[in-house]
């Protein structure tokens, strides 16, 4: 980050009150982590669940900071006349406050895409896309919560000409609250799906979070959503802005050509197909990244350019020959719409035997035994020859299998240590494809480093 800004307009920013001998210095990037702050640093304090940054303070003043950004209720009494102090009423508000200011005072057109699934997906296409038209900054990894999206928005430089960020939601209203300091010129949905019902608790309270984006539409700014989605498709009739709609639905805007080895749709009568082969699924993704490439004035030559350079993020259903297999990694996250369309596609797969290897899908509430037991029915109806199942919740999904006395050879352990001894020998006696996918706090990608 290079913000360049006085400690006096840092403080005027994040509505704070200054101590400081040198109002007028400046500093381009504050630092989170203490144990790498350094001479000149600044240093922002930062409450988690578990952890708070304020007890290290005096550690960062020793270390050099010059600036410290805390909550007075809990900094520690700073000795050092050399540092300066910005008291704020929370610094989590503090550093969002700062990132709306520094995203505002951009010139780059900003992209925001949130839904149950596809997120991450739909960011790194559209970032491929825009890329062919210009510099474009996007969120790294997991950076897309509270903390993450921030930093990941301070991240704009002079350079960017397009900005693509996922915003992540486990609790509602998290999207109002990211959506607010984002301000996207482009604001896509890729679906609603049950995901984080722990928190949720139903589906319409998934879209009333989701949908929350387009209320922070930047002026004259584009709303694209994907009309197949049952609940999304009320934006037909209750969004009154700007909109592209996508999907297979003839009611699509931009609509998805049912072809086999590519993926091809029309938007405004004109024709666009990419030599990219892709599961339906992200079809819709690269949809949606189509849609909004096009509300961000991108032409469909760049979308194509875009879409036939993208290659997958690790552990996204990603495809790996080892140990003479077949194997779709998809470790980074699981819930019930990314888990059915998973299977479908391992039911699809030539070479057998089909093996399912699952772990618990977590924060799924007072659902989750009633979405396991479902993951049973799939099973059977993919035509998966064996499942090795772990996890507390995995267990509802064996139970159906066992009682049904189904086709699905099913292994069941609390970890995954229980049963891999037996999933390397079926490897090593039959090959076939592997899907590996869990919720990501099970690290089912560690199966495959064993393998």
């Amino acid at each position: 980050m290079k913000l360049n800004l006085t400690f006096s307009k840092i403080a005027e920013i994040m509505k704070g009150e200054l101590v400081s001998k040198t109002p007028l210095a400046k500093v381009s990037a504050f630092v989170t982590d203490s144990r790498v702050v350094g001479a000149g640093d600044a240093f922002i304090a930062l409450k988690g669940l578990k952890h708070d940054a304020h007890e290290f303070i005096p550690q960062v003043v020793k270390q050099g900071a010059v600036l410290v950004v805390a909550q007075k209720a809990h900094c520690p009494q700073i000795s050092n006349g050399a540092v300066s102090v910005i008291y704020v009423q929370d610094t989590l508000k503090a550093l969002q406050m700062l990132a709306q200011y520094h995203r505002l005072n951009s010139t780059l057109k900003v992209a925001a895409i949130t839904g149950s699934n596809g997120k991450s997906t739909t960011k790194q296409m559209l970032k491929a896309i825009c890329s062919q038209a210009g510099e474009t900054v996007a969120n790294m990894g997991n950076f897309n919560n509270q903390f993450g999206t921030p930093f990941s928005l301070l991240e704009i430089q002079p350079k960017h000409k397009y900005g693509v960020f996922e915003l992540g939601a486990s609790h509602p209203g998290d999207i109002d609250e990211l959506a607010a300091i984002a301000v996207p010129d482009v604001a896509v949905i890729t679906n609603v799906g049950p995901s984080h019902l722990e928190s949720f608790k139903t589906l319409e309270n998934v879209y009333k979070t989701k949908t929350e984006i387009a209320a922070h539409l930047n002026f004259g700014g584009t709303l694209v959503y994907n009309v197949d989605d049952p609940l999304l498709a009320r934006l037909q009739t209750e969004f009154k802005g700007k909109a592209i709609s996508f999907g297979f639905s003839p009611s699509a805007s931009l609509r998805i050509l049912d072809t086999q080895d590519k993926f091809a749709f029309t938007y405004k009568g004109e024709a666009c197909v990419v030599d990219i082969k892709l599961p339906a699924h992200d079809k819709l993704n690269a949809a949606a990244a189509a849609a909004a490439a096009i509300a961000l004035g991108l032409h469909l030559d760049e979308i194509k350019k875009g879409l036939s350079s993208f290659t997958p993020m690790p552990m996204r259903m990603e495809r790996v020959e080892k140990a003479g297999a077949h194997f779709i990694l998809d470790c980074y996250n699981a819930n019930p719409a990314s888990m059915k369309n998973a299977l479908e596609i391992l039911g699809r797969e030539p070479f057998t035997p089909r093996v399912a290897v699952l772990g618990d899908m977590k924060e799924l509430g007072e659902t989750s035994k009633d979405y396991h037991r479902l993951i049973a029915r799939q099973l059977l109806d993919n035509q998966v020859d064996y499942a090795f199942l772990a996890g507390e919740q995995m267990h509802y999904a064996y139970e159906v299998l066992n009682r049904a006395e189904s086709g699905v050879r099913a292994v069941y352990g609390k970890t995954p240590q229980e049963w891999t001894e037996q999933l390397k020998a079926l490897i090593k006696k039959q090959g076939g494809t592997y899907l590996i996918k869990a919720s990501r706090s099970m690290n089912f990608e560690n199966i495959f480093k064993e393998i």
